[in-house]
């Protein structure tokens, strides 16, 4: 039965025909699953409230597929998305599975390597657009080394940006209404991968000739593995005005890339990346790069499925009543007022010779700052009783 965990095409939750469609492949294991029609994936996922779907160029057209074989495909798959009621938010590139990509795509050693990633990209953004995306990802999984003795990261690093500004201007010259998101990752399935961080990633940007063009999709399983804290790499992509997409899942620290049903392993950091999301107003699709359990049929796949978006519900659920528990915000304003009680100089205001000056000769009271308690100890304890239920 509906209840108010039941998702709403406004909630905008979307999946990857990759996801839901993984049949449970494993370095030590064969399929478990049968390889799913994206036809059936697409009505599936209408049917259980989901906003969108979204793809790699060859989730949805076969890498050798003849152009007839493309277009009648494409025709099929935009008129199931309508048929569905769903949209296509977001399109990419598969530029790690075929052989060719051994070494890299966009900064392969081989030049007709990288040229032939850049053709490949090209005609996957056309079918992206031409399905209806606006944002095209770029997530680099073979960009990077097992040894470092041939290829520089220096020339590496190079060819990436030549990349991305011949990819920039080939979205300008056709039209498109279409920006790119850089999802960053730090190893596997290369030893480590270029560009492994959301600050990597939005160093690199800066340096490109139409930065405006380029944000993050940053992705909960590719800092958490690394022991990174995600909330605090999407806080920064945020304040940096380059959230431009975000991949929801689960993660064990210093594991493989898990791709666990959201909040499944880490419900605090997950309830926390919610609150974030919604505080900060962000309003684009909340996408689920994740997959069912090895140990699933099909309809444990859809059990993964709904249960990442009731999770995400719950958890903003959670964070409008933490926003409005009386205890919690009466810590919260207390510190507040505490913590803006100085009336002093301070970098807020700009810089002057005057206001160095006077920060110069500022009086603190040192004794009595270091003594102030935070009393984060309360407040974290409130919020595990927030997410166990008892408050």
């Amino acid at each position: 039965m509906p209840d108010q965990y039941t998702p709403q095409k406004s909630d905008k939750f979307t999946f990857g025909l990759w996801t839901v469609g993984n049949a449970g492949r494993d370095p030590f294991g064969d399929p478990v699953r049968p390889v799913m029609d994206p036809l059936h994936a697409v009505r599936k996922l209408g049917e259980l409230g989901a906003y969108g779907v979204n793809f790699h160029d060859n989730d949805l057209v076969p890498f050798d597929a003849t152009p007839q074989e493309r277009d009648r495909i494409v025709r099929e798959f935009k008129q199931a998305v309508a048929d569905a009621g769903l949209v296509v938010p977001m399109a990419t590139t598969n530029l790690f599975t075929h052989p060719i990509f051994r070494d890299g795509a966009f900064t392969a050693s081989d030049a007709s390597v990288r040229a032939f990633a850049l053709q490949k990209t090209m005609r996957a953004i056309d079918l992206g657009v031409e399905c209806g995306a606006t944002t095209y990802v770029f997530w680099g999984g073979r960009e990077g080394t097992e040894t470092d003795a041939y290829r520089s990261p220096v020339d590496a690093v190079k060819y990436f940006r030549e990349a991305m500004n011949f990819l920039c201007e080939y979205v300008r010259n056709q039209g498109y209404d279409l920006r790119f998101a850089i999802e960053p990752k730090p190893n596997e399935p290369r030893g480590d991968i270029y560009l492994p961080t959301v600050g990597h990633a939005l160093a690199f940007i800066a340096t490109l000739d139409h930065p405006e063009m380029v944000g993050l999709n940053p992705e909960f399983a590719h800092e958490t593995m690394a022991g990174l804290n995600f909330v605090h790499a999407v806080g920064q992509a945020i304040e940096a005005g380059k959230l431009f997409h975000i991949d929801l899942n689960d993660q064990v620290p210093g594991r493989y890339d898990q791709d666990f049903r959201f909040g499944s392993e880490n419900p605090k950091r997950a309830f926390l990346l919610v609150k974030l999301l919604e505080d900060s107003g962000f309003d684009g699709p909340r996408h689920y790069d994740a997959k069912a359990y090895r140990t699933e049929d099909e309809e444990g796949v859809w059990a993964f499925a709904r249960g990442c978006m009731r999770s995400y519900l719950i958890f903003r659920e959670k964070a409008q009543q933490f926003n409005q528990d009386p205890e919690i915000q009466g810590i919260i304003s207390e510190l507040r007022a505490q913590d803006t009680s100085y009336e002093g100089p301070s970098a807020s205001e700009g810089y002057s010779s005057e206001s160095a000056q006077a920060l110069r000769d500022q009086q603190f009271d040192i004794g009595a700052l270091s003594a102030r308690g935070r009393r984060y100890e309360e407040l974290d304890q409130l919020v595990m009783e927030l997410l166990l239920g008892v408050r």
